[in-house]
């Protein structure tokens, strides 16, 4: 049975930054490389939107919002996927999820739709 447990959230000032790993059980090393794999957050009130997306064959794709500061990436042998934040701005608060699809994912993945699995979530707090 898969399971996604995220982890590295907190509290942190404007400017900060923050590392969130997601540990995924339930796969071979075959089975977890071969996945596509995301983060999306969900702010209080809003809708779940993806935030940066890595397909089974190494593509990586990210939302206008935090280009050139976040940087999802993925360790295939730990089973780790890891989302670095930078140049944190209070508009990134919100719980952050992981998820997971067996396969590949299209339009950029950052589509919620396409994912099967998800993660609890993490809570990011970013403050003036």
């Amino acid at each position: 049975q898969v399971q996604l447990v995220e982890s590295g959230g907190g509290s942190v000032q404007a400017g900060g930054s923050l590392r969130l790993s997601c540990v995924a059980s339930g796969y071979t090393y075959i089975t977890y490389s071969t996945n596509s794999m995301a983060w999306f957050r969900q702010a209080p009130g809003k809708e779940r939107e993806g935030v940066a997306a890595f397909d089974n064959v190494g593509n990586t794709n990210y939302a206008d919002s935090v280009k050139g500061r976040f940087t999802i990436s993925k360790d295939n042998y730990k089973k780790i996927l890891y989302l670095q934040m930078n140049s944190l701005n209070p508009d990134d608060t919100a719980m952050y999820y992981c998820a997971a699809v067996p396969g590949r994912t299209v339009a950029g993945g950052l589509n919620r739709g396409q994912y099967q699995y998800w993660g609890q979530g993490t809570p990011v707090t970013v403050s003036s």
